[in-house]
């Protein structure tokens, strides 16, 4: 356990970040001006191909192709309106940085998920990007010599503390860089949260409710006596460390750890729309005032805020890569002067399953794909 990995934070996008999205905003000429520095991609497409670094693992990032779905019939609808005030759509990237500082120096990007919220369902549906995914940087100070690294490290390298990253937005869009030009993942805006303001948040709002269909043993051999690393099957009430424990416990398979993770936001949820967290929204708000990363505005956020009660369970979707289209692997990183473990991919394919995810169809729809031996998992739903 070494990590803080794939906690989701949606909902600390929607709500915890009401910080600024009350009364003393609205009323403001600064209602519709970013929060901090506003992303910024570094191509319109994405389409930039980066040269591969010796013995990196296959990737080949190509023109866009044709859309991997298969044509389906048009069907004049009348037209949708899109709630709360907001765009038909808004699709943002979150971060969770396993920084324990109350600062956004340093922290690799341990959690890395795209959200697309659709605002005329209303749906949310929220793709994972593994951290160990071997990419090209872009943008970096070309003295350090740096030109790929696994995906976690943009946005480390982005932020102000090593000094390695000179373009706007920091972190964040570092990050948002890599993902659109090895993916095409394209962002909006973004939300970063450290494990402090994590904690923080679950504390806030008088701990979350997780059920666990299976217990959850993160002890090792020497460990009997830890009961904090043991989760039995069944309805836990979790604090701000135990859910940052669960969410960082490493066992089982990658797709096992997301599900758990996915159950940690969808207890957020739950909890975050109670009466009484909504009668306390003022003191929860205050206590979280510069305490994330984001170039969300207010009059963003107040939308999000207004469509998280109209969003049912069922319409908070979680996607992962199929299993199977990831390898792993080990490089050599002239960085760290070290192999270290990767994923290996195809990333023709995974920019397909990134490509269906922009436009909305996927995963309620799989794609129809070049590689017919993917085995797509089920999307996550909360309960």
């Amino acid at each position: 356990m070494k990590r803080l990995e794939n906690i989701l934070i949606l909902i600390v996008t929607m709500i915890a970040l009401l910080i600024w999205a009350g009364v003393a905003w609205s009323a403001s000429r600064f209602w519709t001006a970013p929060l901090g520095p506003a992303i910024q991609l570094r191509t319109a497409t994405g389409t930039h191909t980066p040269a591969p670094s010796p013995g990196a693992p296959p990737r080949q990032v190509a023109q866009p192709s044709p859309s991997p779905l298969e044509p389906t019939p048009t069907v004049k609808i009348a037209p949708s309106i899109a709630h709360c005030g907001g765009p038909d759509t808004m699709t943002i990237l979150a971060i969770g940085s396993d920084t324990r500082a109350q600062n956004y120096l340093y922290g690799l990007a341990d959690v890395i998920r795209l959200v697309r919220v659709d605002f005329i369902t209303p749906r949310v549906t929220i793709l994972e990007f593994p951290r160990d995914l071997w990419v090209a940087i872009p943008d970096l100070d070309p003295k350090h010599k740096i030109t790929h690294e696994k995906l976690n490290q943009a946005y480390l390298y982005g932020n102000p503390g090593f000094g390695y990253y000179n373009g706007p937005g920091e972190g964040p869009t570092l990050l948002a860089r890599t993902l659109d030009l090895n993916f095409g993942a394209q962002p909006e805006a973004y939300i970063a949260i450290n494990m402090y303001t994590f904690a923080k948040l679950v504390n806030a709002i008088g701990g979350i409710d997780v059920t666990l269909p299976y217990p959850v043993d993160g002890r090792k051999a020497d460990q009997a006596s830890r009961r904090d690393l043991y989760f039995k099957a069944g309805t836990h009430h979790l604090d701000g460390a135990s859910a940052l424990t669960l969410a960082r416990l490493r066992i089982g398979t990658n797709t096992d750890r997301s599900a758990n993770q996915s159950r940690i936001l969808c207890g957020l949820r739950a909890a975050l729309l109670d009466p009484y967290n909504l009668s306390r929204l003022p003191q929860i708000i205050d206590s979280f005032d510069q305490a994330v990363q984001t170039d969300l505005s207010p009059e963003k956020i107040s939308q999000l805020a207004c469509l998280a009660p109209l969003i049912e369970p069922q319409n908070i979707i979680f996607a992962s890569f199929p299993e199977n289209l990831l390898t792993a692997g080990r490089i050599y990183d002239p960085e760290f002067k070290k192999e270290v473990f990767i994923w290996k991919a195809d990333y023709n394919t995974l920019r397909d399953y990134v490509n269906a995810f922009n436009t909305g169809l996927w995963p309620q729809i799989i794609p129809q794909l070049a590689t017919p031996s993917t085995n797509p998992q089920p999307a996550f739903t909360c309960p």
